[in-house]
C-alpha cells in the first residue's frame, strides 16, 4: 500500500487524510480545531471509530504531534503505510504556479509573497507547511494550489478592463478557486460520460457555502465565476458574489463605511446570510416551505444567478456535454438544482424530477433525451491533492 498524507491547514484548524493511492479511499482521517485557544478539540477517525479529545493546542507543531500520537494509540501505523509524500492545499498560487510543486524553501518565500493575494488563507497554509516538515522531516512535502487549474484560462477571461499599469503593478486579475474540486469533478464527469476527457466540455457547479462555477474544455478551465478572490461570482452562504464595484464606492459616501467595514459587509455578512438572516441552507429552505418571503426571494436569487451563469457557460464552451452538481448543496440540495437549470429545456437541459430527488450518491439526474446530461459526482479533493501529490515525486 502507498498513501500520501493530506494536509489542509487554515488559521486556527488543521484537517488531515492519509490516503490509499489504490483504491482512493481515506484510511483516516481528522481535525484539530482552535488551535491557539484555551481550549481545544480533536478528532481522529479510522474506519467507523472516532477518538475525541479536548485538549489545549498552542500552536501547529503542537497539533501535529497530538496527530502523530493519535496514529500511535489508534492507529494505523503510519510506518506501514508507505506514505510518498505529504501533499498541502495552499490557496493562492497566483500566475507563479500551473500545478503541484516540490516545496522547498523557495516555493515557502514565493507563498509567502503571494500572501497579499489571499491574507486569511496563505499564511495559514504555510502554518501547516510548516509544522508538516518538522513532523515529517524526511518525506517529499507538495504544495497543491486551488488557482493552478484556472491558470489556463485565456487572457480575455482573466484580464479586467482597468487601468493596466494598476492592474500588473497590484497583480490585480482572475485567479479563480476551487480548482483541485473543479479537476477533479471535470475529470470523473468525462469518465461518466464515455469520453475522452480531450473532447469533453463540462460546466461544473461547486455549491457550497462557498460556491463556484466552472468551464471545462477538454480538461482545461476557460471560465470561472470567483475572481481576484473568493468573493466574485455565485450568491454563497455569507459571500455576496457579483455586484456593481459601485456599491462600495456609494455605501463609502453615504454611510461612510470604511475599507474594513465594506470587507465585512461582503465577506461576512451577504449572501444567503444577507438576505435572510441565515447562511445555512437548510435554515433558508425550511424557511421558504413555510411561506417567508424574503427565504422565498433568497432562493429566487441564488438560482437566477446560477442560471444566468450556465447560460453563460454555454456560450464560452459552444455548449456543453454534461453539467456536473458537487458540494454541500450542490449534492444534497434537489430544489435548488431543479432551480437553477428550469426553463432551459430549449438549450438541451431537462432534469428528470424522479431522478433529482433521490438515487444513488453519484447519478445523472438528466431525461434519457436530455442533450445535455445533468449529472451529481462527488468531489474528492482530499483525493485530488494525493494524487498531484504522487504524480509530482513520481509515484
Amino acid at each position: 500500500m502507498s498513501s500520501v498524507f493530506v494536509v489542509n491547514a487554515g488559521s486556527s484548524s488543521l484537517k488531515y487524510q492519509l490516503v490509499d493511492l489504490e483504491t482512493g479511499s481515506a484510511i483516516a482521517s481528522g481535525l484539530v480545531e482552535r488551535i491557539g485557544e484555551a481550549r481545544s478539540s480533536a478528532r481522529h477517525v479510522v474506519g467507523e471509530a472516532r477518538h475525541d479529545a479536548e485538549l489545549h493546542v498552542g500552536d501547529h507543531e503542537q497539533a501535529f504531534r497530538w496527530v502523530l500520537s493519535a496514529f500511535a494509540e489508534h492507529g494505523p501505523v503510519l510506518d506501514d503505510a508507505d506514505i510518498v509524500a505529504v501533499g498541502h492545499r495552499v490557496v493562492q498560487g497566483g500566475a507563479r504556479f500551473d500545478g503541484a510543486v516540490v516545496i522547498d524553501d523557495g516555493v515557502v518565500a514565493q507563498i509567502d509573497d503571494l500572501s497579499p493575494l489571499a491574507p486569511l488563507h496563505n499564511p495559514a497554509n504555510l502554518l501547516g507547511i510548516r509544522a508538516a516538515r518538522v513532523a515529517f522531516p524526511t518525506l517529499p512535502h507538495v504544495a497543491v494550489f486551488d488557482t493552478a487549474f484556472h491558470r489556463t484560462l485565456p487572457r480575455a477571461a482573466w484580464r479586467y478592463a482597468i487601468d493596466r499599469s494598476v492592474a500588473d503593478e497590484h497583480r490585480v486579475r482572475k485567479y479563480g478557486f476551487h480548482g483541485t474540486s473543479h479537476q477533479f469533478v471535470s475529470r470523473r464527469t468525462a469518465e461518466l460520460l464515455g469520453r475522452p476527457l480531450e473532447d469533453t466540455r463540462t460546466i461544473v457547479l461547486h455549491l457550497g457555502n462557498g460556491a463556484s462555477a466552472c468551464a471545462v474544455d477538454g480538461g482545461r478551465s476557460v471560465e470561472t465565476s470567483m475572481g481576484m478572490t473568493p468573493l466574485a461570482g455565485l450568491v454563497m452562504g455569507t459571500r455576496s458574489g457579483d455586484l456593481d464595484a459601485g456599491v462600495l464606492v456609494h455605501l463609502h459616501r453615504v454611510a461612510g463605511l470604511g475599507v474594513d467595514e465594506l470587507d465585512a459587509l461582503l465577506n461576512k455578512r451577504s449572501g444567503l446570510l444577507g438576505l435572510t438572516g441565515s447562511g445555512d441552507m437548510r435554515d433558508v429552505q425550511r424557511a421558504a416551505e413555510a411561506g417567508v418571503d424574503h427565504a422565498v426571494e433568497a432562493l429566487e436569487v441564488l438560482a437566477h444567478r446560477l442560471r444566468s451563469t450556465v447560460g453563460a457557460y454555454l456560450a464560452v464552451l459552444g455548449g456543453a456535454h454534461a453539467i456536473a452538481f458537487t458540494a454541500g448543496v450542490g449534492e444534497n440540495v434537489a430544489q435548488v438544482r431543479a432551480a437553477a437549470l428550469a426553463g432551459l429545456e430549449e438549450l438541451g437541459i431537462r432534469i428528470d424530477a424522479e431522478r433529482n430527488a433521490s438515487g444513488p450518491r453519484e447519478r445523472m439526474i438528466s431525461t434519457d433525451d436530455s442533450r445535455v446530461q445533468v449529472w451529481i459526482v462527488p468531489t474528492d479533493e482530499e483525493l485530488e491533492i494525493a494524487t498531484q501529490s504522487a504524480s509530482v515525486v513520481g509515484v
